[in-house]
């Protein structure tokens, strides 16, 4: 199937310059749209709501997508090539006219499964950088990090319970049917029993 995708922000604006675009290249191409997908939305919409989302998901082995150019895909670069990737990973050719990229089976192509790689990886470990930086400065702001002391000892919603629990054990009931009054999974009350020393 090969599938065109239009996209304007407002409805001040018009899709028939990206529609005239695509139909030229089509011609020169030999290419019959078997389908157009048109909207109007912003591309701060996560893809989700949008129409291009749903067509991402129904794209298979040898689509093509055509788009005039290729920040009609997206709001950003790595949300772009995040949408790159999906294509390349189930083999769509896209081609966005403007800017003259091709994705499919070529070098130019393994070239950027490379630079999404290495962007996703780098991106990782910014993020991992930053949740370490933010760790290192509350500590040395004196904050406490991880479980407060005792938690364990205190589960919050048996520890309302303590009498009755207590009561319940001295009479010989069972921890899952401690469990079963408490609503709550029989290995809670068990850790709880053990921790508290009753």
């Amino acid at each position: 199937m090969i599938y065109a995708y239009l996209r304007v922000s407002t409805d001040k604006q018009t899709v028939e310059n990206q529609r005239f675009e695509i139909l030229k290249f089509a011609q020169q191409r030999n290419l019959d749209i078997s389908r157009w997908v048109e909207e109007t939305i912003s591309s701060r919409k996560e893809l989700s709501v949008r129409s291009f989302g749903k067509l991402l998901n129904k794209l298979n082995n040898d689509d093509i997508l055509i788009v005039s150019e290729i920040s009609r895909m997206g709001r950003n670069l790595m949300q772009i090539m995040s949408i790159l990737n999906q294509c390349m990973e189930k083999q769509v050719r896209v081609f966005a006219i403007k800017e003259g990229y091709e994705l499919g089976d070529n070098i130019n192509s393994k070239v950027l499964a490379f630079a999404f790689g290495l962007s996703a990886e780098i991106e990782r470990s910014l993020i991992s950088q930053r949740i370490k930086e933010a760790l290192a400065r509350k500590k040395s702001e004196g904050i406490i990090l991880g479980r407060p002391r005792g938690s364990k000892k205190s589960n919050p919603i048996l520890a309302i319970h303590t009498n009755f629990i207590k009561e319940q054990i001295a009479s010989g009931v069972k921890q899952v049917e401690i469990a079963r009054k408490l609503k709550v999974h029989r290995h809670t009350v068990k850790k709880w029993i053990e921790l508290q020393n009753v």
